[in-house]
């Protein structure tokens, strides 16, 4: 059983449009997103931490800012995409439809990638409204 946890808050924009949605999601538009990660563990290292909240700013902040901070995420579906890439507009590709879950899910694999050991991640994409993806192999 986890006993331990820290959480590291990033900020980033990204714009995003919803394909096979009613809603005005399906216009193209921005996000002020808060990105939260979370890291478990039963124990604490030498140190007496889960992780160091540098560490875990330094994995994914960076893959965040290069990959998805200030850009269009996209679905490879939308027809708006050849346009905007042939306007050498900036955007990030997603295989699936860009909704906040599927954000999350992707940088939660992009960090337990590079080796983070990630319970959960969540995406504020409001004040009032986030979407989570969760780990089953975390907290070794």
């Amino acid at each position: 059983m986890l006993q331990f946890k820290v959480t590291k808050q990033i900020e980033f924009c990204y714009g995003h449009r919803l394909l096979n949605y009613d809603g005005k999601c399906k216009h193209l538009h921005g996000h002020n997103g808060l990105l939260e990660i979370d890291v478990a563990a039963g124990s604490l290292d030498a140190r007496g931490m889960v992780a160091d909240f540098g560490d875990i700013k330094d994995v994914v902040k960076e893959w965040v800012d290069t990959n998805m901070d200030h850009q269009m995420i996209l679905s490879k579906d939308d027809p708006i995409l050849k346009l905007l890439l042939d306007l050498n507009e900036p955007v990030y590709v997603m295989d699936e439809n860009p909704t906040a879950e599927n954000i999350a899910k992707r940088i939660h694999e992009e960090a337990q990638n590079a080796g983070l050991d990630i319970m959960e991640t969540r995406l504020w994409e409001t004040p009032s409204s986030y979407a989570s993806y969760t780990s089953s192999e975390s907290g070794s």
